[in-house]
């Protein structure tokens, strides 16, 4: 089968990996911290990194040709998981907003260390692309 490299206009360029990778109906999300076209970690904390880290997943699986409601499973990187379920409920909220109420095959890993030394979160994920689970 041929596997498409994604590599969106609106995320920062790849350099040795592609943004998403696309072979049939599934799709592979590459990791995404916070990162901003401009190169650099947005600030304002977890918050802010995992709105900005799962918005860029999201550019991602769309250019692609998906939605948000094809994702199958969501891994998260975190460097302080504490600090995470400090603001569970607002990490939901952000989560409600941006995909809405499919809840995908989810971990939460705790890491020492991400790509970028200020990012807080990364975000991975696998898609099948025409998935309908509302």
């Amino acid at each position: 089968m041929f596997v498409d490299h994604i590599n969106p206009p609106e995320l920062v360029k790849p350099s040795g990996f592609s943004h998403a990778t696309r072979c049939g109906d599934i799709v592979h999300l590459a990791g995404q911290t916070a990162l901003t076209l401009d190169g650099t970690i947005v600030e304002g904390g977890i918050l802010a990194q995992f709105r900005q880290a799962l918005t860029n997943v999201l550019i991602a699986l769309e250019a692609a040709g998906g939605t948000p409601q094809d994702l199958l499973s969501v891994t998260i990187y975190l460097l302080d998981i504490p600090g995470y379920q400090a603001v569970g409920r607002e990490i939901g909220r952000i989560w409600r907003e941006l995909v809405g109420e499919a809840y995908p095959a989810m971990a939460g890993i705790g890491v020492t260390a991400l790509w970028q030394p200020e990012a807080l979160v990364e975000i991975q994920a696998v898609a099948a692309l025409g998935s309908d689970r509302s």
